[in-house]
């Protein structure tokens, strides 16, 4: 699992947190996706504004999408 978000998106405290977001459903959430795949996030402008409930809400939309091998 990587995550990238750049400089356009805020200052290092509004990158900082989005991370540790992302860091934390993924944690919670591994286990729904299926082995074998890298899982990169790519962080926009109008993630300074979501808070965790959004996260995980996308992150277990993202889930159902992969194929089980």
């Amino acid at each position: 699992m990587g995550i990238t978000v750049s400089k356009k998106v805020g200052i290092a405290v509004e990158r900082n947190r989005i991370k540790r977001l992302v860091r934390e459903v993924w944690r919670r959430r591994a286990s729904g996706f299926p082995e074998g795949y890298d899982v990169v996030f790519v962080a926009k402008k109008s993630a300074v504004e979501v808070d965790f409930a959004r996260v995980d809400q996308e992150l277990v939309k993202l889930c159902g999408r992969f194929p089980r091998r």
